[in-house]
């Protein structure tokens, strides 16, 4: 298993040079909560291969062997425990902050403890809605990879995470309908980033953009959470769901590592700029604008403030999120290619000091 989210020490807040383009953000159009079924064209080839020999990609057959020994089943959890949804999420968004330095008036400034309360709420469960909708992304996602990736021990793994990233969406999915009873539509971000994953044709930028750019956030969100929850069913969920997220995020580093030592500067620079496009989105992702307007605030209102008004706390918490992408894009050699290029990009959204972190790979293949 992964060890504990690793945080450098001298992590401080830092305002990102990068601004963010409220306008964007806001002219993405909302999801249907009634939609129920949602179609993505895709015109990748199925690849089957004759070739069944494992022993090219060793490090990818030890994965294999530790996939098959780590399953689990969601049923085994303690669902008897009485979960507290309004504080289980260990965290109070924007902590509940006056808004100090904000040069806007605050949405917020009349709130008193029912509204605080409700938001927070919300607030958890449209954070636990996103697991499950990004789950199942993951599901569809490594269920293609299976199909488009010409290697037969990428195959063999690619399956063996489709029955976790199954066994994901059940579990999150339980927790979010048993324990707090309010559910929330895909965000549309999200949803943008997933539908262009899947719609790509190419299997390599499947494995960017799920195994690298979705799953290592995810990664790090869940650990995140898990430091910060008192409910200790959500802590044990996690900390299963983490054992797998680390082997998923190691898959796509050992096999990308190969793809691109052979591909040309042009093709690395399009991985680049795709990486640092659905890094952008996932970072916007977490406006939660869904909930600030289930509270009755304009949704620019709503961006504008959080963009303006977050505390250092809030400004952190989205920062960390990217310590297992950051580092992972170094070790594919994508950081550092077409001089730097993503790296500066990453240091305009005040990031990269993260890239000197131990790459998942790395991290998760050092442990028994």
């Amino acid at each position: 298993m992964i060890p504990e989210q690793a945080v450098p020490a001298d992590v401080v807040p830092v305002v990102p040079t990068r601004t963010r383009d409220v306008d964007a953000i806001v002219a993405v159009a909302p999801v249907d909560p009634d939609e129920v079924l949602h179609a993505v064209a895709s015109h990748a080839d199925s690849i089957f291969t004759w070739d069944y020999t494992k022993a090219a990609r060793p490090r990818l057959d030890v994965l294999y062997e530790k996939a098959k020994r780590a399953q689990w089943n969601a049923q085994d959890l303690d669902w008897s425990i009485e979960v507290d949804p309004l504080h289980a999420g260990g965290f109070l968004p924007l902590d509940r902050a006056a808004t100090h330095g904000s040069r806007r008036r605050s949405p917020t400034e009349h709130w008193g403890a029912r509204e605080w309360d409700e938001f927070t709420l919300h607030s958890f469960a449209w954070r636990i809605s996103q697991f499950v909708h990004g789950e199942q992304g993951a599901l569809l996602c490594t269920a293609k990879i299976v199909q488009t990736v010409p290697w037969i021990d990428a195959k063999y793994y690619a399956a063996t995470q489709v029955v976790d990233e199954a066994r994901h969406v059940e579990v999150f999915t339980r927790y979010l309908d048993d324990k707090i009873g309010i559910r929330y539509p895909i965000n549309p971000h999200l949803r943008i980033l997933l539908d262009d994953i899947m719609a790509d044709d190419r299997w390599d930028m499947t494995y960017l953009g799920m195994q690298i750019m979705v799953e290592g956030l995810a990664l790090a969100a869940f650990g995140l959470m898990r430091q910060l929850t008192p409910d200790p069913l959500l802590a044990d969920l996690l900390r299963l769901v983490m054992s797998d997220e680390a082997r998923h995020v190691a898959f796509g580093v050992l096999s990308l590592q190969e793809v691109y030592d052979a591909m040309t500067a042009a093709e690395i620079r399009e991985r680049q700029e795709f990486a640092f496009e659905a890094a952008i989105s996932m970072r916007d992702r977490f406006l939660q604008q869904e909930v600030w307007e289930h509270m009755g605030v304009d949704l620019r209102t709503a961006v504008e403030h959080v963009i303006d008004a977050a505390p250092e706390e809030d400004l952190l918490f989205q920062r960390l999120l990217f310590s297992k992408i950051v580092p992972n894009c170094r070790k594919l050699g994508l950081l550092d290619a077409g001089d730097g290029w993503l790296r500066d990009r990453f240091n305009d959204i005040g990031v990269i000091e993260f890239a000197d972190l131990d790459d998942t790979a790395t991290e998760y293949t050092a442990t028994p």
